[in-house]
């Protein structure tokens, strides 16, 4: 009998992570689950205790840059790579402390969780206790969803004590990628929104210097020499002349736009071009700004980071300077999507 039900357990857990056998597939080796569009040969790997889309191949072509070797180097020093979480803040905070509902929340920086004068990128990049809710795949798509239970972590909740849970879906549809960040406030305040993703992209066509972007967003913010916004904007055309045909050549890029233009459906596009090889990162409406960031020495990237609110948001919000901070009420949810579509592959 104890052998028949661990033959039962066993089949139950392989038809649970069994492959589709339509155009759709997601299955599941140890802890990295795959998603498969056979129509559009799209493959995407997803290491599941970091909740992170390390890998995203488009006809055998890697347009998510790797800077580890292998998965043992990645499940050791994450970094930025793949499709990160910035959280519970993204990029550069003014001072080492943040500000939400007219309090001030001083970082205790012997903790080490936090580093630096001008804190940067938060604290969860590398948060490796993601928990894996479901990878499944039906007649339209396939998908992977994750839970974090901030409120968990003692060390979390000194830096940021909103108790609240993350969950992030990985979506496969048509080709392009969404993915889906919902958040659940558990606490009695409202929770400041800060968040944002830094994915490296590259076109395998053409080197950097060929490859053009179509941004659409109106406004440039001026940084301070700390990278900070100044509170300061001018229009993108200071930037690019032709913000639809922009040039990366030359360009030495770690910028911040936002009144970003949107389509009917209150998607937000940028996109990166190559030779034919074209990536568009399409941003729903509570993105409401993106960094771009792609040094001039750098070799062949371009980071185009979705942000729910320009960078230092919390602090310049406090001071007046930022409008558009959003939180999420006591009991409530923040959700939002953003998608990665290639073409000319």
């Amino acid at each position: 009998m104890t052998a028949l039900r661990s033959l039962i357990v066993f089949a139950t857990a392989v038809l649970a992570t069994a492959p589709s056998q339509g155009r759709y597939a997601a299955s599941r080796a140890e802890d990295v689950v795959e998603l498969a569009d056979t129509a559009s040969d799209v493959r995407i790997s997803v290491l599941a205790p970091l909740c992170n889309a390390y890998d995203m191949v488009v006809k055998n072509e890697h347009v998510i840059r790797r800077t580890f070797t292998d998965l043992a180097a990645f499940r050791a020093r994450p970094g930025l790579n793949g499709i990160p979480l910035l959280a519970p803040f993204a990029n550069r905070l003014d001072e080492q402390a943040f500000y939400a509902n007219g309090r001030k929340y001083a970082f205790d920086m012997e903790l080490g969780n936090v580093r630096g004068a001008i804190p940067i990128h938060g604290f969860l990049s590398n948060a490796k206790d993601w928990k894996l809710v479901d990878a499944k795949a039906d007649a339209s798509g396939a998908w992977v969803t994750c839970t974090l239970d901030f409120y968990r972590n003692p060390q979390w909740m000194k830096q940021f004590p909103f108790a609240h849970t993350l969950t992030l879906t990985y979506r496969l549809s048509d080709g392009a990628l969404e993915v889906r960040t919902r958040i659940d406030n558990l606490s009695v305040d409202p929770m400041p929104v800060a968040i944002g993703f830094h994915p490296y992209f590259q076109l395998t066509d053409s080197p950097r210097d060929d490859w053009t972007l179509a941004v659409g967003a109106r406004t440039h913010w001026l940084l301070a020499p700390t990278f900070i916004p100044t509170g300061e904007t001018e229009p993108i055309e200071r930037v690019f002349s032709d913000p639809q045909s922009a040039a990366l050549k030359g360009a030495n890029l770690d910028d911040v736009f936002s009144d970003l233009a949107r389509d009917a459906n209150g998607r937000a596009s940028v996109r990166v071009r190559g030779k034919s090889q074209q990536l568009e990162i399409l941003l729903g409406p509570n993105y409401r700004a993106v960094v771009l960031y792609s040094p001039a020495n750098a070799p062949n990237f371009v980071a185009i980071e979705p942000m729910v609110g320009i960078t230092d948001s919390m602090n310049l919000a406090h001071k007046g300077i930022y409008k558009e901070l959003q939180s999420v009420p006591p009991g409530g949810t923040w959700q939002e999507s953003f998608w990665i579509r290639p073409s000319g592959f």
